[in-house]
């Protein structure tokens, strides 16, 4: 079933919401669909320029791969040139955690979410958080 507006929504509220209790640094959210179509975007105030773009990259490498940015990220150290022609390809690729594929309960793709300001792990878990509250699952890659 495909993700809705208030899932995606729900995903960037849920996410930052958990950055602030955490007081992690300033985060950007972007939610794809399971076409690698924006769904939702937040980039936090005092977030630097290039946080969306980074957080697009992790999104739209899990997208484009059917994988988690962790597992993406380990294809990159074990095959390099295959993830650089990828990155080319795909027009943007980001392959460190940050980026969690999503989907529903069937195990069908519904998504992905990038979130970049903080460390890659923080990142994830701000992620998985949003993601649980919208009542979706969260394949890190791990």
């Amino acid at each position: 079933m495909p993700m809705t507006l208030e899932q995606a929504q729900k995903i960037v509220s849920v996410g930052l919401a958990h950055a602030r209790a955490q007081k992690m640094k300033p985060m950007a959210i972007v939610v794809l669909d399971e076409r690698g179509a924006m769904r939702a975007l937040a980039a936090e105030d005092n977030t630097s320029v290039g946080r969306a773009k980074v957080a697009f990259g992790k999104a739209n490498g899990c997208i484009m791969m059917g994988l988690g940015s962790r597992a993406l990220q380990h294809r990159a150290k074990d095959n390099p040139q295959f993830m650089v022609a990828c990155d080319n390809l795909f027009g943007g690729l980001i392959a460190v955690p940050g980026g969690v594929l999503i989907t529903d309960a069937s195990g069908t793709i519904a998504g992905a979410v990038g979130i970049s300001g903080d460390t890659s792990d923080n990142d994830e878990a701000c992620a998985m958080a949003g993601i649980a509250a919208a009542g979706l699952k969260g394949d890190t890659g791990a």
